[in-house]
């Protein structure tokens, strides 16, 4: 199966069919943002050339692992801003930092990431709407909930979790397909892979195939 379209700050989902590949598989739609919730951290400008953030503290190119985050609905519905871990607005934490990214699909957080906050600066702007990305926030929530775990429904698509037939991920308790592995074409799928889904190429995503077999 293909699916046209590409993953993960950023939101998803159907698509048109094309050909199959070699091995059967469908061609599927997923869309900008594959299952990956990716919510931005607004770190605005009150001047050209400088940074400031928005009801946060740090400034883009100081934030590191451990950092701490909450809601910040005043920028945006899924805005965060950078709190101090012990505040009670602390929602998630940084598991990592890694460097802005234009295109949702070259976002590689590590396993067990809950939110993806893209860091946005703007010089004059409004960085919600126009900032540039500066850095990629992979976080953990501070709560039990994590939807990034593997098969929990949620996060970026990782090995162990579960897709249904538009790739579009879900929990692994609502059956579906099992992603086995993450491969660049359907014909790099393990053999046991027996409904791989083929995504259409989307910039900077390591992968073109979502190698599954039904839960």
């Amino acid at each position: 199966m293909t699916v046209p379209g590409s993953t993960s700050p950023w939101n998803s989902r159907p698509g048109s069919t094309r050909s199959a590949s070699g091995r059967g598989a469908r061609p599927v739609l997923l869309g900008s943002a594959k299952a990956v919730l990716s919510l931005a951290l607004v770190l605005g400008a009150a001047t050209a050339c400088s940074q400031t953030s928005e009801g946060g503290s740090k400034a883009a190119k100081e934030w590191k692992v451990g950092d701490c985050a909450g809601p910040d609905t005043s920028t945006s519905k899924d805005g965060f801003q950078a709190v101090d871990c012990d505040d009670p607005k602390a929602t998630v934490k940084a598991l990592a930092v890694k460097d802005g990214e234009l295109f949702a699909g070259a976002v590689e957080c590590p396993a067990g990431t809950d939110e993806i906050i893209s860091v946005k600066v703007s010089f004059g702007g409004d960085a919600a709407t126009s900032g540039i990305p500066s850095k990629t926030v992979c976080g953990r929530n501070l709560s039990g909930d994590h939807p990034g775990d593997a098969g929990a429904g949620g996060g970026q698509l990782v090995v162990g979790d579960c897709v249904d037939d538009q790739a579009k991920e879900i929990a692994c308790a609502s059956g579906g397909n099992k992603v086995l592995a993450l491969a660049k074409t359907a014909d790099g799928c393990p053999a046991d892979a027996d409904n791989p889904i083929e995504l259409f190429p989307s910039p900077g995503r390591p992968y073109d195939a979502i190698c599954t077999k039904k839960a």
